[in-house]
């Protein structure tokens, strides 16, 4: 029945859209199109650059410094290097604080790439189902007039009033117009699709291609999914910068290497040696360890809440998901039985044996049991996309079936 509708489209619509010149582009097409020219992937994009940022520079080490000075006092120059070195403990610390984050933006990046696909993917399905509703209300506007002017040649034949011709007329006017709101709707729905792909233009320049057919199996739920998982990373890694500062409320030590000349009695360069580390009396390190720990209950709470989120998300997707199925197949079965009753209430109206009330109503229920069906699919569509995000798996995990799948759908 959809193909039928497809086909309906296609011939609806084919001299417009050789019109305008739009072109068409499928699902796949839209997905792939979304990840290379989307606006939204450059900042997941910028995330994980700065993470990577902060691991060199967790791995940096302090530069030396040089001190020259002079003195009246014999020995009168002074020269010397000040070497600032790490507890390896503390350095090791920082460096994996550092690497925890930048496994946390990973996820963050691959999830935001599965955002960008799940948000083309919902507002392609939104085009293909608008695309399929003005099928529908431009079939039925052009039965409406084609019932009109029945209509009125029985009524120069005797047989119909001219109530019936001006009810004609009204249903007419109204298909009308529920076509050219649905035309709206699809322009509407594809100038989304272009801000999605990252088209920068005032007019309709694509067309989806893609019928609404029955959608993929769904991609079974993670136990964790890429939020909860980034989350749990991003606290990990706020955990051990807490640990991190707890442990600096000493400063970094430093070694001093140098040496003196000018003194009349002893001849030549006189070496020196020195340790230095800072003392915490004014400070210790009491701002750093309260941002830190601020950051930590931060993490804990995001972890809390995606945990929440995602259980809420797989429920609503999984039930979403079910209830749109079963209404997909009693709308195929209702929408055979409701055009069977269209069909017949035509044929007895032509015989004389229905009234003209009577055929516009069997239409008019065919045309909004159609269209439901056409939003219910589309309604499938959507939360099997959502089902595909939160069954995404992360890099590196060992179940390749479902890594294999999420690679597909998002690269």
């Amino acid at each position: 029945m959809i193909r039928l509708i497809s086909s309906s489209v296609a011939m609806l619509l084919a001299a417009s859209v050789a019109a305008a010149q739009l072109t068409p582009m499928t699902r796949a097409q839209a997905l792939a199109t979304a990840l290379d020219r989307g606006p939204r992937l450059a900042v997941a994009q910028a995330d994980t650059a700065v993470a990577a940022a902060q691991v060199t520079a967790a791995r940096v080490h302090p530069n030396p410094s040089f001190s020259a000075s002079y003195s009246k006092s014999v020995p009168n120059y002074h020269y010397s290097f000040d070497i600032p070195f790490d507890f390896p403990t503390i350095r090791q610390l920082r460096i994996n604080a550092a690497k925890t984050g930048l496994a946390a933006a990973n996820l963050r990046y691959t999830l935001a790439r599965a955002l960008i696909a799940l948000d083309a993917d919902t507002t392609y399905t939104h085009a293909a189902a608008a695309r399929e509703r003005l099928a529908l209300s431009r079939r039925t506007a052009l039965d409406a007039d084609s019932l009109l002017r029945m209509v009125q040649r029985r009524r120069d034949a005797g047989d119909a009033s001219d109530m019936d011709v001006e009810l004609a007329r009204v249903n007419a006017g109204q298909q009308a117009n529920a076509a050219a709101g649905d035309s709206l709707e699809l322009i509407s729905a594809l100038l989304d699709l272009q801000a999605v792909l990252g088209i920068r233009s005032e007019r309709v320049e694509l067309m989806a291609a893609d019928s609404l057919t029955a959608p993929p199996e769904a991609m079974a739920p993670r136990p964790v999914t890429l939020n909860e998982a980034a989350a749990s990373l991003s606290l990990e890694s706020a955990t051990m910068s807490a640990r991190l500062q707890h442990r600096s409320i000493w400063s970094t030590p430093s070694i001093s290497l140098g040496f003196e000349h000018g003194d009349p009695d002893q001849r030549g360069i006189l070496p020196t040696f020195g340790l230095g580390i800072g003392l915490p009396f004014f400070d210790r390190n009491r701002g750093g360890i309260a941002q830190a720990e601020a950051e930590r209950a931060r993490a804990a709470a995001e972890l809390a809440l995606a945990q929440v989120e995602a259980r809420n998300q797989i429920a609503h997707a999984l039930r979403e998901r079910e209830n749109a199925l079963a209404r997909v197949e009693r709308d195929r079965q209702v929408a055979a039985s409701a055009n069977l009753v269209a069909a017949m209430s035509l044929t007895a109206y032509r015989e004389g044996a229905a009234s003209l009330v009577n055929v516009m109503e069997a239409t008019r229920t065919a045309r909004e049991v159609l269209a439901q069906f056409v939003t219910d699919l589309a309604a499938a569509w959507i939360a099997t996309a959502e089902l595909r995000v939160l069954g995404a798996t992360a890099p590196g995990d060992s179940t390749r079936n479902q890594g294999a799948d999420m690679r597909g759908q998002i690269r």
